[in-house]
């Protein structure tokens, strides 16, 4: 994807912080399949295959908007049937400084009644940023002792991309996730880590993902094996409209 919402594998390695750094003011479309829609190191899917899409709007002042929608599956009687997002924000660089500032919202099916947002930025230096991502509001009611209000919950990764052999790209990836809100979300203890390493070329990615989740002593908090290494295979392609 060439805005904030990545493909569900560059998503795992990138962490969704990647954001489109278009001169010229286009609109373009994106389509994907995945066969593990993987976000912040847990899997969305429990592990299954995703179809994936969007269209954004990216304008030579650097702001930018999109929408991106993929097939979610969390076990729960399967209540959360899809995952449509909403995003915009404004991009450009400063020398060799890129920065990124935005907002996106997280919307699912009625059921789902877990609906977010989040506020973003990101900076970068060359092949490196960090991002970091806040909880600006949500849907969910709050259980007891759990405080969902803003910047309560938090994610802040850091990714390096280089080019390898052949014109592929080899990608790293750092990830941190806390608050009550993304335990209540993700079903996982407050608190967890992700690494991703990712290899891509010509719209086929693969990447190896993992996070610190053996960590946990209850393995029923953990029901998709989200402690272990996981592995997803991916193919996109973007097109003008």
């Amino acid at each position: 994807m060439k805005a904030l919402k990545l493909t569900a594998l560059a998503a795992a390695v990138l962490a969704g912080s990647a954001v489109s750094q278009n001169a010229l003011a286009e609109i373009t479309a994106n389509a994907s399949v995945t066969s593990n829609y993987i976000w912040r190191g847990l899997t969305q899917t429990t592990n299954d295959a995703a179809v994936q899409g969007g269209i954004d709007y990216a304008s030579e002042s650097g702001f930018y908007a999109g929408t991106w929608v993929s097939n979610v599956n969390y076990g729960a009687d399967d209540i959360y049937s899809y995952e449509h997002d909403l995003y915009f924000g404004f991009s450009g660089e400063s020398g060799d400084i890129t920065y990124d500032v935005g907002y996106l919202y997280y919307n699912y099916d009625s059921e789902a009644e877990f609906d977010f947002a989040e506020v973003y930025g990101s900076v970068g230096y060359g092949a490196l940023s960090v991002t970091l991502s806040l909880l600006a509001h949500t849907e969910a009611d709050e259980g007891e002792g759990q405080d969902f209000g803003f910047a309560e919950a938090s994610y802040v990764s850091v990714d390096y991309g280089m080019p390898v052999l052949n014109g592929a790209e080899l990608g790293f990836h750092v990830g941190y996730h806390q608050g009550d809100f993304a335990e209540a979300f993700n079903g996982v203890p407050d608190g967890y880590a992700d690494w991703g390493i990712s290899v891509s070329k010509d719209g086929f990615s693969f990447a190896v993902t993992g996070t610190d989740l053996d960590e946990v002593e209850d393995p029923s908090t953990d029901p998709y094996d989200n402690d272990s290494v996981k592995f997803a295979v991916s193919y996109s392609v973007d097109f003008e409209l």
